[in-house]
């Protein structure tokens, strides 16, 4: 199996777990999966089709990670545990692009042509996050973990929710290292918990105003 320079180098990069370039090309179902990928879509392009499904079979067997052979993939593209990741036939994915576990880049039509999602560069997906039909991710990105996006997102935008909507629009830039970092997503159950708090103290407020008022 062929190496990618580019894919290794995101894998040391954005994976602290993984130990030396050794670890990563024999154990990172992720890398692997990449790799896999690489080897198809070239098969594919050359219109060696059967051969090319046949790696991508082998790859979802291996890795649990299933990406289309004709899907359009950049460079320096990370996946981190690869189990339950699904990209489909038509998908675009741009330059340092990172997903986590259980991503889908999936379809919502059983016609031909482009029903899968288009990707720009520097975007994170976080794990579970559902990306559907044929709609554009700006550059810069963050989709948090278990959203579900079904519209076109803006450039430098960060989304949560189901179904997803943007939380932060130019907002303050970070360096592209912090960018991939998967601790920088928004996490959805606790920003719920936040506005719950905030929602309780309120009515804590007015109860006690309400009191004050009756005892007047």
């Amino acid at each position: 199996m062929d190496y990618y320079p580019g894919d290794l180098k995101a894998v040391m990069d954005r994976d602290p777990a993984i130990v030396d370039e050794n670890d990563a090309k024999k154990y990172h179902t992720g890398f692997r999966a990449v790799c896999m990928y690489r080897e198809s879509h070239k098969l594919w392009l050359e219109g060696k089709k059967e051969e090319a499904r046949a790696i991508n079979f082998r790859a979802h067997q291996e890795t649990g990670c299933d990406i289309h052979p004709g899907a359009t993939i950049g460079q320096r593209f990370f996946i981190d545990h690869a189990t339950g990741v699904v990209i489909g036939e038509t998908a675009v994915v741009g330059d340092d692009v990172s997903l986590y576990q259980g991503v889908t880049l999936g379809g919502v039509s059983f016609k031909k042509g482009k029903r899968h999602p288009t990707l720009g560069s520097r975007i994170v997906v976080g794990a579970g996050a559902i990306v559907l039909g044929n709609i554009t991710i700006g550059d810069d990105v963050r989709i948090g973990a278990g959203s579900v996006v079904v519209k076109d997102v803006p450039p430098n935008s960060t989304v949560v929710g189901v179904p997803g909507h943007v939380v932060r629009h130019d907002g303050v830039r970070v360096d592209l290292a912090d960018a991939l970092d998967h601790n920088k997503i928004p996490d959805v159950m606790e920003d719920r918990m936040d506005r719950m708090e905030v929602e309780m103290e309120q009515l804590r407020c007015e109860l006690e105003a309400c009191r004050k008022e009756a005892s007047q």
